[in-house]
């Protein structure tokens, strides 16, 4: 009897997490995607698109299609999307791995501005500077919208929509990025603050590798704390572990006991 993993997919983990699953025997892999960017790109096993219905939603999905684990492998940002599938999961008692890469940490150098949503950053950017490099995404642009005497170069996958402050230019890219190239960046748009997530990782890294360099301060604005009793593994190798699925444990998930914010063993 073949196990079904359901991976909450969209980032570069859970692209890695679905390709590994996928060459297992015995492991049947669905990766679920929110269907905010026009070309994901190909991914082994089956593919889904779209929301559930929320936290009842999903589990009438883990339900239907009888899956035996969950990977919540979302951005860290995606705070919505986790509690759904902790709710879920606490629902059904299917078991639930919270796949999160390592959050950045400030090194020699750094001027670091941590704060706690993008509301706090656009209420301190006014006293940083007057030329923003935002990578917070484009769905996070309205937190920004209304401010003025601000010069904003925006990056995203793909174009933004309003609202969104009124002095923009957008730089359409896909990192991974390099650090003379993040350099060149900040110098050709003269950005003086730079605006970020904690997103982690090492493709959207250099940006501050390149503000350290050049003295720019950074707002970080910091992670959503994950829901009640979860436990977040920092890489695929450690999810397939708890999962039971690295290459010396069984070819099944083995359910946790307890529910939403309990993991896998």
């Amino acid at each position: 009897m073949s196990a079904h993993v359901l991976v909450l997919g969209g980032t570069t983990e859970a692209r890695e997490l679905s390709t590994e699953l996928a060459a297992r025997p015995g492991v049947r892999v669905t990766t679920s995607l929110a269907g905010r960017v026009a070309r994901p790109g190909a991914l082994d096993g089956d593919v889904r698109v779209g929301g559930f219905g929320g936290a009842p939603g999903l589990a009438d999905w883990l339900r239907e299609h009888r899956v035996d684990a969950v990977v919540d492998a979302t951005h860290p940002f995606a705070e919505s999307i986790t509690r759904n599938a902790a709710r879920a999961a606490a629902a059904t008692g299917v078991p639930v791995v919270v796949l999160r890469r390592p959050g950045w940490r400030p090194e020699p150098g750094d001027r670091w501005h941590p704060v706690a949503s993008l509301e706090a950053a656009a209420e301190l950017l006014p006293r940083l500077g007057r030329r923003v490099f935002l990578t917070t995404g484009r769905l996070g642009l309205a937190a920004f919208a209304h401010l003025s005497g601000l010069h904003f170069v925006v990056r995203s996958v793909e174009p933004p929509e309003p609202p969104m402050p009124p002095d923009l230019s957008v730089v359409l890219a896909r990192g991974p990025f390099t650090v003379p190239g993040e350099t060149a960046l900040l110098g050709a748009h003269r950005i003086d603050v730079l605006v970020t997530k904690d997103s982690g990782g090492a493709a959207t890294a250099a940006k501050l590798t390149a503000a350290r360099r050049l003295g720019l301060p950074v707002v970080v604005v910091r992670r959503p704390p994950l829901p009640h009793g979860a436990v977040a593994v920092p890489d695929v190798r450690a999810a397939l572990r708890r999962l039971g699925l690295a290459h010396d444990d069984p070819a099944r998930p083995t359910p946790a006991a307890g529910g939403a914010a309990d993991t896998c063993p």
